[in-house]
């Protein structure tokens, strides 16, 4: 079989996975056509199907130009700034598999894979390559467990010395979760290339551990740890840790539904109903895990979304660092597939709340109720709100999106954290952070498949709606 024709048949099979889904949105594509009143988004429609996705600064006034020269501005200081008061991504020699890289977490002197994948993301978003690489070959040489017999055996340490040695040798799993992503995101601009670049390999073979993989007993630096995998089966969501005796509970911003939904196209074809339900299962999350008024969430919850007070950490219950990036992840969702309205209503709530608290003085960490227990102004929940923007109603947001346009790009021993979500949102709020799908064999052209997947999805659609067409493929 032709190249091709393989990938005619792997886009035969996304169509497929997405018409299968259809009902799972707010309404069908038949019903927007009859009712001619409802948005092509509210039909479970957003960037992913109509490749178009929102530029709130430009929306807000700005011009192309100017949004472009800032985020190039925030990838070259963070990543190729001065190293001593603006740079968190640090060369680091080479290996036999070439150059190497690391993102900094200057402010508690480690690496964390939350960073690296944070860095690979960026990279593959600005078609940096040079850089991806570098990051993923110092992760996968340093942060990375492949000893069959380790408790952590397919995932990576979740923080390292600067030097590589561990200073926790398990996972964190949203590091795992955008490494996945990434890869599948490079694999499709760049295509794959040997051993450790072959990155469709790398991530089929991570999400399947991070799905599966079985307990594992063995000896660490804190003793004997039994873990397991990374999302929890029954309920469908992802674990805080997968450490027995604290893997009963899930991270909000941990959850990101709009990467399992390209996972239930591109990944593991046997997993990839889990993904879409896991999908649906992180949305109805989301509803519960927010508070009523504020629209905040705590930093660890229970499957059920009511707070977690872990014995380590006793203020996770509460709004804190981890839970800005809650909101980035429901709007991102609601950007890239439109499937939940709900969505919409607790990024309106949450805007409402901050926008109570002072838009230029409202601190970075609550109670749920709205207690304010910090007055630090911190640029990275500047950033997460701004990004919520996405799925907003209210012409509040577009104060948001203001604030983190007037917000410089972070410096100094907490530039770590900040510089990434603040780069992370401004690729967001641009429109540049986008969904990379398989790449067009060069005899097809664009306009071509555009029209053959516009129709395609309004067959599935129709056929769907009707229950008519139960199996049938393309031939």
């Amino acid at each position: 079989m032709g190249k091709n024709q393989n990938w005619s048949m792997s886009i035969a099979e996304e169509l497929q996975q997405v018409a299968k889904r259809i009902k799972s949105g707010l309404g069908s594509i038949l019903a927007f056509f009859s009712t001619g009143c409802r948005s092509l988004q509210n039909s479970g429609i957003g960037a992913f199907a109509s490749g178009r996705y929102r530029n709130l600064f430009v929306e807000a006034g700005h011009s192309p130009q100017e949004v472009t020269a800032k985020t190039e501005a925030a990838f070259q200081q963070l990543f190729h700034g001065a190293p001593d008061t603006q740079a968190v991504c640090f060369p680091a020699g080479t290996n036999a598999n070439g150059p190497l890289a690391c993102i900094h977490d200057i402010g508690s002197e480690d690496v964390r894979s939350e960073g690296m994948s944070y860095g690979m993301m960026i990279a593959v978003q600005l078609n940096r390559k040079a850089e991806f690489d570098a990051i993923w070959n110092w992760a996968r040489t340093y942060m990375y467990h492949s000893l069959p017999n380790h408790p952590a055996s397919g995932f990576f340490s979740w923080s390292v010395k600067i030097n590589g040695t561990p200073n926790d040798k398990m996972p964190a799993p949203d590091g795992e979760e955008y490494f996945v992503t990434a890869l599948y995101f490079a694999a499709n601009r760049w295509g794959i290339g040997p051993g450790i670049y072959n990155y469709r390999a790398e991530a089929d073979r991570l999400l399947t551990d991070m799905r599966h993989r079985a307990l594992i007993t063995g000896q660490t630096a804190k003793g004997p740890v039994t873990a397991g995998a990374l999302f929890e089966p029954e309920h469908k969501m992802v674990r805080f840790t997968p450490v027995i005796g604290n893997l009963n509970h899930t991270d909000p911003s941990y959850h990101l539904p709009a990467f399992y939904e390209l996972w239930a196209l591109w990944g593991p074809a046997n997993d990839r109903a889990f993904w879409a339900e896991a999908a649906a299962a992180s949305r109805d999350f989301f509803q519960r895990a927010a508070h009523p008024v504020t629209g905040l969430t705590p930093d660890y919850a229970n499957f059920d979304g009511t707070p977690c007070a872990s014995d380590w950490n006793p203020h996770s219950a509460d709004f804190r660092f981890d839970a800005w990036r809650t909101a980035m992840n429901w709007a991102v969702d609601w950007s890239w597939w439109g499937r939940d309205v709900r969505e919409r209503q607790l990024s309106d709530r949450l805007q409402a709340f901050f926008e109570s608290q002072g838009m230029s003085t409202y601190g970075n960490q609550f109670r749920l109720d709205g207690h304010q227990l910090s007055r630090d102004h911190s640029p990275g929940l500047v950033a997460m709100n701004a990004v919520a923007g996405l799925a907003a109603t209210h012409p509040r947001s577009r104060q948001f999106v203001e604030a983190l346009w007037k917000t410089p790009i972070p410096t100094g021993r907490h530039r770590y954290y900040d510089g990434l979500l603040y780069l992370l949102a401004r690729l967001h709020c641009s429109g540049e952070f986008r969904i990379w799908t398989p790449q067009l064999p060069s005899k097809m052209p664009l306009q071509i498949l555009r029209a053959k997947i516009s129709a395609a999805w309004l067959w599935f659609a129709l056929v769907d709606c009707h229950g008519s067409a139960s199996g049938t493929g393309f031939g």
